[in-house]
């Protein structure tokens, strides 16, 4: 795939996506600079990954024979998060990939609805205009163009029912990266940096394999009206492995993607056709 000795920027590297892309990225011969919060969010209603978490990132990205600059660093703290990132940097010299991968969502009730919007679009949406902030001077400073990924969601593609404040943040938040997307890759494409979004349905991930969410799959298979009761997709597949997201986006930063650019790529088994 022509990616020895590149290096990718990765948010959300703790576990669930961004531990994927790192050890699928690093079979390919990739270095990673990756950040994860490593803490929970008050208002969010399952737990974040955890500084273990992320050192085990770390353990499985060395198994495949390439390094890893890991630090903890909240993607709405734009200084912190630039400090991460020059760590990395100094240590690498170089950079080649960004995956803008960090998000959340509360499903279920809400609490205090003013704080779960607020932090939903921080972190989805605010905080992926940050990570790019803090990393495309370096990307362009390379001159060896190079590729940018943002993590977005069926459900930037296709709104489903919701009142509740996280869900309908989250909606607008992955809608809002295609926006962004476009922008960039308008901008970025005379240098060979090419911009894209990935729309995947459920993941298996710390988002999806929790309490809270699994209560209300189970609910929603017996009938009841929630959150996620509308989310089918087509295909005959109620959840996607983490690897199978990693595996489109290590094709989509590679050089057999190089014309592909500006594409809303749905990795949704369907769920957005039906």
């Amino acid at each position: 795939m022509s990616l020895q000795g590149h290096v990718a920027f990765i948010t959300g590297a703790g576990r669930g996506q961004g531990r994927a892309h790192a050890v699928r990225l690093a079979r390919e011969g990739v270095d990673i600079i990756g950040i994860d919060i490593c803490e929970d969010i008050p208002s969010m209603n399952y737990p974040n990954a955890t500084a273990e978490d992320l050192d085990e990132t770390v353990r499985l990205v060395e198994e495949q024979g390439r390094r890893m600059v890991a630090r903890q660093a909240d993607v709405r703290d734009f200084h912190g998060l630039q400090k991460a990132f020059d760590e990395g940097l100094a240590e690498f010299g170089r950079v080649d990939i960004i995956l803008a991968n960090a998000g959340i969502v509360r499903l279920g009730p809400e609490s205090d609805f003013l704080t779960e919007w607020q932090d939903v679009i921080d972190v989805n949406l605010t905080g992926v205009f940050h990570t790019i902030r803090a990393a495309l001077p370096a990307l362009r400073a390379g001159g060896r163009g190079g590729s940018i990924v943002l993590t977005s969601s069926s459900a930037g593609l296709k709104g489903t029912a919701s009142v509740q404040a996280s869900g309908t943040a989250y909606t607008a938040a992955k809608r809002g990266l295609v926006g962004l997307m476009q922008c960039l890759a308008n901008e970025l494409a005379p240098e060979w940096i090419r911009v894209n979004t990935i729309h995947p349905t459920g993941v298996i991930s710390g988002m999806t394999q929790n309490p809270v969410t699994q209560a209300m799959m189970a609910e929603a298979a017996a009938g009841g009206q929630n959150d996620i009761s509308t989310m089918q997709n087509a295909l005959p597949i109620s959840i996607l492995e983490a690897s199978d997201i990693a595996n489109a986006v290590a094709f989509l930063v590679s050089e057999q993607a190089k014309f592909i650019t500006g594409v809303q790529w749905p990795l949704d088994a369907g769920f957005s056709v039906r």
